[in-house]
């Protein structure tokens, strides 16, 4: 892995390279969206499908006006959540300069300003929209340290290292181009959050258009099998504990003892990256977690896990 300097990887960005950088959720795997052949290296690095489309970043909203339509909605939601762990799906404008890849050809742009500092100030040297899908093999689990990502993408990719990510779990994403605001992803923030300040209810999403990242049904996984709600061990399983562990397990990994549900969210993916690469074990068991708050979302991960190898 080659570690990189924020300003080597500003450079790198404007070069049209990709460089691994650190945001609040994990780990982006990042390219000038404004570069059709720089955002085609991330979907060749993560071995992901271009019918996937990936969220840009932005340093300021004031950068949303030559990229998106935006509705009193989305400014409301800006308001209350940006800097953070919301992404917007938004209608693009006809002359919005960033790459159609990144849109996978869908008339709308996914869009979210990072909370991390260290994120914050390499798009504001950039001074153009960052896409950053997670930086690992497509489907596979999410990074939220650079060990990750070297574990998934290897030692050639240039990375911005900023330390674990503090939320873990990648940026809840609403659409917001049409009459119904959509909770496409759970993520980082609540929902019932985004519905106060929104004064409605997301609704689900009618059809299984790839409307955003993370929609994928096969997603987020590990090597080994991934079993959800489990009440007892099972042959030579690791387990994903939420609370006062299981008994017959030798190996655990705590997503929260005291059962909170933030705790968990930022614990989620690096007990998965833990517990796939303990020797002997044939799969990982996961108790029960509450499907209420961020609860939602990490359920979400851990069903797509679960489909996925």
């Amino acid at each position: 892995m080659v570690d990189v300097t924020i300003s080597e990887a500003a450079d790198r960005l404007r070069r049209g390279e990709v460089v691994a950088i650190p945001t609040e959720t994990v780990y982006g795997l990042a390219a000038d969206a404004t570069n059709a052949a720089a955002v085609a290296g991330i979907f060749a690095a993560k071995g992901r499908p271009d019918f996937n489309p990936l969220i840009c970043h932005v340093a300021d909203p004031a950068q949303l006006d030559a990229l998106v339509v935006l509705d009193d909605r989305a400014r409301r939601l800006i308001a209350a959540f940006w800097p953070g762990a919301l992404t917007l799906v938004l209608p693009r404008r006809a002359d919005c300069p960033v790459a159609s890849a990144v849109s996978a050809g869908l008339p709308s742009l996914a869009l979210r300003m990072p909370a991390h500092p260290l994120a914050r100030e390499l798009l504001a040297r950039i001074g153009r929209p960052v896409a950053a899908p997670s930086a690992n093999r497509s489907g596979h689990v999410s990074p939220t340290t650079a060990q990750h990502v070297r574990d998934s993408l290897g030692t050639e990719i240039a990375v911005l290292d900023g330390g674990p990510c503090s939320v873990g779990l990648e940026s809840t994403v609403v659409g917001l181009t049409g009459d119904a605001a959509t909770l496409l992803r759970p993520g980082g923030i609540a929902a019932e959050d985004i519905e106060a300040v929104l004064g409605e209810t997301l609704v689900q999403p009618t059809d299984q258009t790839l409307q955003s990242p993370g929609m994928l049904l096969k997603h987020y996984a590990p090597r080994l099998p991934v079993r959800l709600n489990a009440a007892a061990a099972q042959g030579k399983e690791g387990l994903l504990s939420f609370g006062k562990p299981l008994p017959g397990f030798a190996t655990v990994f705590p997503l929260s003892e005291r059962g909170d549900l933030a705790e968990a969210a930022a614990r989620l993916y690096a007990g998965l990256h833990a517990l796939d690469h303990v020797a002997g074990l044939d799969g990982i068991a996961v108790m029960p977690i509450p499907q209420q708050g961020l609860g939602l979302a990490i359920n979400d991960r851990l069903v797509r896990a679960a489909r996925g190898r």
